[in-house]
């Protein structure tokens, strides 16, 4: 077993990858043939908990993947047929990858006693890893565009945040609960704070500018990164305005280099993974424009 790494991958390994990817694409597309998504797919909760209940927690994290998931067009033919999740003690949230049950995505979470907002947001985070394609045996995420999923996963997370807690007021998962729907929007109001404060004393309101100023350091980033918050709040903005930009994370790292390219290529491989899988495409073309990117190849 092993967890998430960084390589930079060799261009002379190109033409492997794109066959193996090929024929993972093939083996993916053959098992959504029995009607499984991520969202119908069955749910196995393990680990240690604490002092919490298992079974409470599995009432959270599956109301908290109804709201981050409902009404989206599951479209990637990456997905997979069965969720796990598991509670450890020790070491921030993942996804495992793992060679055993390979059509498993395995979230790995650690949060407090009963604390289910934190709950929700580390479940939605790595969900959104899952939605863009980031759970399989050997997949890698590295830089140069690293930084944009962990943007995407993150704005995902928390527009889960906003529609839970308002399924949780509306029909609370526990007796008498309605009023922690205000706890799940207080958590959600500060990440939003956090993010709106990570690039620096005024608020961004040029991502093409934000963009240049901090390319370098965006491109050497490996993981999620307060710095990246013009970032996972415009995004956030798209996906709340437009379903639609939601469904366009199944479109994602469906090519063989992943995000081992420059965000102009990252950009015009996700349009054309959008087009293949019938996805709308407005979220990488509203980014492009946000970013101030001119498109490459044949896009421009």
């Amino acid at each position: 077993m092993k967890r998430r790494t960084f390589l930079n991958l060799l261009g002379g390994l190109v033409s492997v990858l794109a066959g193996a990817a090929r024929s993972s694409r093939v083996g993916h597309a053959a098992m959504l043939t029995s009607g499984v998504d991520l969202l119908s797919a069955p749910l196995e909760v393990k680990g240690t908990w604490g002092a919490s209940s298992p079974t409470d927690a599995t009432t959270v994290i599956s109301r908290a993947r109804q709201a981050c998931l409902s009404g989206l067009r599951l479209l990637s033919d990456h997905q997979p047929e069965r969720l796990r999740v598991d509670d450890e003690s020790s070491g921030p949230p993942h996804i495992w990858l793992h060679s055993d049950n390979p059509t498993t995505a395995w979230i790995v979470v650690d949060v407090g006693v009963r604390a289910w907002s934190q709950l929700a947001y580390q479940f939605g985070h790595e969900l959104g890893h899952v939605m863009c394609n980031s759970w399989m045996w050997k997949v890698e995420t590295p830089p140069p565009c690293r930084w944009l999923e962990e943007s995407l996963a993150e704005a995902f997370s928390i527009r889960g945040l906003g529609l839970l807690a308002d399924a949780w007021e509306r029909n609370p998962p526990f007796p008498n609960d309605s009023r922690y729907g205000q706890a799940l929007r207080n958590y959600r109001r500060d990440l939003i704070e956090k993010y709106r404060n990570g690039g620096g004393a005024q608020p961004v309101t040029d991502l093409a500018e934000w963009l240049r100023a901090n390319r370098a350091l965006l491109d050497s980033t490996e993981g999620l990164a307060v710095h990246n918050g013009p970032a996972i709040l415009a995004v956030l903005s798209e996906m709340e305005s437009d379903q639609g930009c939601v469904d366009d994370l199944g479109a994602v790292n469906r090519w063989p280099q992943r995000s081992a390219v420059a965000l102009e290529d990252y950009m015009r491989l996700w349009r054309a993974s959008c087009r293949e899988i019938g996805a709308s495409g407005r979220l990488p073309a509203r980014l492009q424009e946000l970013l101030g990117l001119r498109g490459s190849g044949a896009e421009r």
